[in-house]
């Protein structure tokens, strides 16, 4: 049985995401015969000869107007070997937020760069946002490498300065790979290339095929965000009360001793409810109805935790956000926080570091974050509510800034985690600069959807 791959594409406009991708599905025989007619007929429509592949993911009609990307597209293959998820994210610096959403449940992520343009300032800015979210493994395709001549010292000068980049983010030297490709012409994307006859690495699906994909951990301390109460009061279900959800960390068993949170109520584990029946207990990823053996108060947003590890309890949070917002965040910000199901008023009382990712240093009290900038903060709560780490668990230590007066999005959120800084690089004051050093680990670090719910 083929296991399950989830990973994201990013890079700059017009580094050719869409196009790969289209190559990807068309090359594995993952496209449906009539949406390649409709592609090929669109494309004939435009004057070319052959299918444009991007029109295989650009769906939206304004993407396919302005030939760009600007909303995430997921998509869906699969070969012998493994089944794959992929979301395709914008390039544009103003879609950054999009970025966030089809990278925050990747385990991989592509990002692809013009063999004739190289590592770019938004390239570097997609690293940060990588690491940030602790999306554990990368690939950069160089693409379009037959506009350079197939050229292999084009393509080892940008392997290298990238690769460098990555170990500075936090990378370990096996979690990057670069690849030579050229989406139109389908080199190394599926097939080998003989016009690249000095690279003896892996086709890029080969390495979708045989990268590790590291499984949750179901030794994970248990959560279980609630999202929703069963009451059927039907007379053959007349005291019948549920809380359904996802798993998002650790195994649950019938008689287990939980934790509801925020309040703190103590109560057993006394069935677990599937629409295929019963089960003796479950694990990170599924969705499950739980039973309680206690008439406790439970609620949608509520946690439902380990009581031997449970999260922290907290009303004020060191956080990372990445801002996503037009408007600037300043100290003193009356916002929402969204965590799982939950949402409450809080404050951003502090704004400690905003992190520049094109120089890997940070630089204290800048005073405000703007549109995709990533920052640390302080943020207080008017409830108190249960949290854990990012660094130990991607789908409860995430959340979102959210603004009160319009239901906009302002900010993913990541409690605790670090910035992608160097170590030993200093800190410097706003408007100063500071070369890199040396390295550092990031914390190596799925809410179904950071930002939004995807696949």
């Amino acid at each position: 049985m083929s296991d399950l791959l989830r990973l994201a594409t990013a890079g700059s406009v017009d580094d050719g995401k869409s196009t790969l991708v289209g190559r990807l599905l068309y090359d594995t025989k993952s496209v449906l015969a009539d949406t390649l007619d409709a592609v090929t007929r669109a494309s004939t429509d435009r004057g070319l000869s052959t299918p444009d592949l991007s029109l295989l993911v650009d769906g939206l009609r304004s993407e396919r107007e302005q030939g760009i990307t600007i909303d995430v597209a997921y998509r869906y293959f699969a070969t012998p070997k493994r089944s794959f998820v992929l979301a395709d994210t914008p390039g544009h610096v103003q879609y950054t937020r999009n970025t966030v959403t089809g990278a925050s449940t990747a385990q991989l992520a592509i990002l692809l760069v013009d063999a004739r343009k190289g590592v770019i300032e938004q390239t570097r800015r997609h690293a940060a946002v990588l690491a940030l979210l602790g999306v554990p493994r990368l690939v950069l395709a160089v693409n379009k490498i037959d506009l350079v001549g197939y050229d292999e010292a084009v393509f080892t000068r940008i392997a290298a300065e990238f690769t460098e980049h990555a170990l500075a983010l936090g990378h370990s030297p096996d979690s990057v790979v670069t690849i030579p490709v050229s989406a139109l012409a389908g080199d190394n994307v599926v097939e080998k290339s003989a016009r690249t006859p000095w690279y003896d690495g892996p086709t890029l699906l080969d390495h979708l095929e045989q990268v590790p994909v590291e499984p949750d951990p179901h030794d994970a301390p248990f959560r279980f965000p609630v999202q929703y109460v069963i009451r059927p009061r039907t007379p053959e279900f007349p005291d019948y009360r549920g809380y359904a959800g996802l798993v998002a960390s650790g195994t649950v068993r019938v008689g287990d001793e939980v934790l509801v949170l925020p309040s703190g109520l103590r109560t057993t584990v006394e069935r677990i409810d599937t629409r295929d029946g019963e089960l003796p207990e479950a694990v990170a990823g599924q969705s499950v109805t739980l039973l309680l053996a206690d008439d406790v108060d439970v609620s949608r947003g509520d946690l439902v935790a380990s009581a031997a590890l449970p999260p922290r309890v907290v009303d004020e949070f060191d956080a990372t956000v990445c801002w996503l917002a037009e408007k600037p965040l300043s100290p003193g910000a009356r916002v929402l926080v969204k965590y799982g199901a939950r949402t409450v008023q809080a404050i951003v009382t502090e704004l400690r570091a905003r992190f520049d990712e094109q120089r890997l240093s940070s630089v204290d009290d800048p005073g405000s974050l703007r549109l995709n900038e990533i920052g640390r903060v302080v943020v207080r709560t008017a409830e108190p509510v249960p949290l854990d780490d990012y660094s130990s668990s991607r789908r409860t230590g995430a959340f979102l800034v959210i603004d009160a007066a319009d239901g906009s999005t302002l900010a993913a959120g990541l409690v605790g985690a670090p910035l992608p800084v160097l170590d030993g690089v200093p800190s410097c004051t706003e408007g100063g600069s500071t070369a890199p050093t040396g390295t550092s680990p990031v914390a190596d670090t799925d809410d179904r959807a950071l930002v939004s719910p995807g696949p």
